[in-house]
This record gives C-alpha cells, sequence and structure tokens, in this order.
C-alpha cells in the first residue's frame, strides 16, 4: 500500500508526527563504469578538474542534507551522520557506498539513494570531457536499520 497518498487519493506528505524517534540507519550504493584508462587518470591524481574523488565525496553529503528539496513529499531531516565512501574496483570501475543514520521519526533511505547519485554524477560531471561514454548502474538500497520495519538487507 502506497503511504503517500491521502483519503481521496491525492499525494501528500506522510504525518509522522506521532511516530517515536528511533535510531535510523541507511546505506545505498551505486557504480560508475569507465574505461580503464579513466579510472588510471582518477588513480594517480592527474585529472585537470583535480581529486574527483573528493569532490564526488562532498556533492555527495550535500545532497543527502538537501534531499527533501530535491524529491518531492520527502520529510526534511536532521541528520546526524552522512559517509560518502568511493572505492576503485579494477580495471574499470568506481563504486560509491552512501550511509546516512539521524535519531527521527522517518527513515534515511532517500538520503542515502540521493547521497550516492549525487556523487555518481559528479564523478561523471568531472570526468565527462575524457570519458563521455561512462555508465552510472547499481543504485540501489543495501541496507536499512531501525524504526518499526527494523532491519533490512538487499539479497546477494
Amino acid at each position: 500500500m502506497l503511504t503517500h497518498l491521502d483519503s481521496a487519493g491525492h499525494a501528500h506528505m506522510v504525518d509522522v508526527g506521532d511516530k517515536p524517534l528511533a535510531q535510523r540507519e541507511a546505506l545505498a550504493e551505486a557504480r560508475v563504469r569507465m574505461q580503464p584508462q579513466t579510472l588510471q587518470l582518477i588513480q594517480q591524481g592527474g585529472h585537470a578538474k583535480g581529486d574527483v574523488f573528493a569532490v564526488a565525496r562532498i556533492a555527495g553529503i550535500q545532497a543527502a542534507k538537501r534531499t527533501a528539496e530535491l524529491i518531492p513529499l520527502c520529510h526534511p531531516l536532521a541528520l546526524s551522520q552522512v559517509s560518502v565512501a568511493l572505492f576503485a574496483e579494477e580495471p574499470d570501475a568506481v563504486r560509491i557506498r552512501a550511509r546516512c543514520r539521524l535519531a527521527g521519526q522517518t527513515g534515511v533511505e532517500m538520503e542515502a539513494l540521493t547521497a550516492a547519485s549525487v556523487a555518481a554524477l559528479t564523478l561523471y560531471d568531472m570526468c565527462k570531457a575524457v570519458d563521455p561514454g561512462m555508465c552510472i548502474e547499481q543504485l540501489r538500497l543495501l541496507e536499512k536499520h531501525g524504526g518499526k520495519s527494523g532491519a533490512w538487507h538487499a539479497a546477494g
């Protein structure tokens, strides 16, 4: 059942005001596939725009904090922690993992997914001049914890 519909069937923001505070956490990931030379350029720090991983990490963190401005009906949240990590996967990909935490009344899955996707888009933006054929793939939620529904982990 979709919970973002009111009794008349119209989209609305769900009222979470009566829900108890709970520690909540979500982990999401994305993958960016590229030419092996592009990954080597990033790893060697030879990119003209600077440290690609550092800029993508900051972009992901900033995006998580602004998720409610980007995703309609998403609650604005006071995140207590956001981390974005980028890992080179030889020979031709970068895996991005974004984790968000808070003590709140609603989950942080959208914040983690937004962080991973914006970090991937930033990596693409910084490298598109040398590799316009990069592919952002596998954006997904890996796990979530806390709240009424408890823990969930992606299969495989």
